[in-house]
């Protein structure tokens, strides 16, 4: 049994057993505080960073929301912990603004709420940067095994609203039918015949657009938190 089907069969078992949850956590406390310390660029400190807390109780999180659609575990937790240490230092930054806001700040007598807030925006962008950069560099790393590049996905995408429609109804129905991103995962291969059939979209548009839709499922089959808000927002307007 190799290492990462025997990490799935023990996050299945903890799935159903808080113990087995719980020793399963403890085991990867050297994971949880590597992931941590990316973040914080420095070793988090037990009872004193906040951010290590938040990383175990995302790290849980993983636990109950792993399927095998979503790939290797551990790249899964890896990417959630990233997103939950956004939230909450997104959440940080917007609370410690409200303190002291009108106070006058350097000769110009700039209010401090101004200069905390550029900082806070810097460091906040800084953060939320680095993390699209982790999550665009293993999509691009995933969908090579699919021999699939950015330039393809960018040259493959639909020009015309009526194409990206269709598409969007094959993710949606890709997105509700979990096994047929598992069947990506599987055999590398888009399983256009039951994305066509579930959806009703003509087989020809899906062909004539593979890459992008391997690209968009791919996206749907791990933690890319990011990517996935990018992607609602461009398709926000198109009905289904």
């Amino acid at each position: 049994m190799n290492d990462e089907h025997k990490i799935i069969q023990q996050v299945y078992a903890a799935k159903e057993d808080m113990k087995a949850a719980d020793r399963l956590i403890g085991s990867y406390m050297p994971f949880i505080k590597a992931e941590t310390a990316k973040f914080l660029k420095r070793p988090p400190m037990e009872g004193h960073d906040d951010e290590l807390s938040i990383a175990m109780i995302a790290f849980h999180e993983a636990i109950r929301g792993y399927s095998h659609s979503r790939g290797a575990f551990l790249k899964y937790a890896a990417m959630l912990i990233k997103s939950r240490l956004i939230d909450y230092h997104r959440k940080e930054q917007k609370h410690n603004n409200v303190i002291s806001l009108d106070t006058p700040a350097g000769e110009e007598d700039t209010p401090l709420g101004d200069t905390i807030a550029d900082e806070a925006d810097h460091n906040e962008n800084l953060v939320i940067r680095e993390a699209t950069r982790t999550e665009i560099e293993e999509l691009t790393r995933q969908m090579q095994e699919f021999g699939v590049s950015l330039t393809d996905v960018a040259e493959n995408c639909p020009k015309q609203q009526r194409t990206l429609e269709a598409c969007r109804k094959a993710l949606w129905y890709a997105k509700e039918h979990p096994e047929l991103l598992e069947e990506l995962l599987q055999t590398k291969r888009l399983p256009i015949a039951r994305l066509c059939e579930g959806s009703g979209t003509e087989r020809k548009t899906l062909e004539r657009h593979r890459k992008y839709m391997v690209a968009l499922l791919l996206v749907y089959t791990n933690g890319y938190e990011i990517i996935r808000g990018h992607l609602t927002q461009v398709m926000k307007g198109v009905a289904v």
